[in-house]
């Protein structure tokens, strides 16, 4: 994959560094469900000490896209391209998890 975003190599800042990764399931039902499109959207909009790569199977089929934002361990289903904006700018740079996205089975009270 060529649109990957690997982490800083900066100057520190003085903040303790994130060294985030998400991951973005591209098999075979998470695929046709559109996960293509949200891998490219999290590429557009790359976020420092964050590494996006694709994923294999993470084995939530059927409740996809499936994004997993590690390591915090936070996963999101059913995720559409035009929703990575508020992922990016709500949990990746505000650190709070976009509730109305998060997977049910691993975040029951969201």
């Amino acid at each position: 994959m060529s649109n990957i975003t690997q982490p800083s190599n900066s100057a520190p800042n003085h903040k303790v560094s994130t060294n985030r990764c998400v991951r973005v399931c591209l098999h075979r039902t998470c695929k046709k469900q559109g996960a293509a499109q949200v891998l490219e959207a999290l590429a557009k909009l790359p976020v420092p000490d964050v590494t996006l790569t694709a994923s294999s199977c993470l084995g939530q089929c059927g409740n996809g896209p499936m994004v997993l934002v590690l390591p915090d361990m936070v996963w999101y289903s059913g995720v559409r391209a035009k929703e990575i904006p508020l992922l990016v700018e709500q949990h990746l740079l505000g650190g709070e998890r976009v509730k109305q996205m998060l997977y049910y089975r691993f975040h029951p009270q969201g």
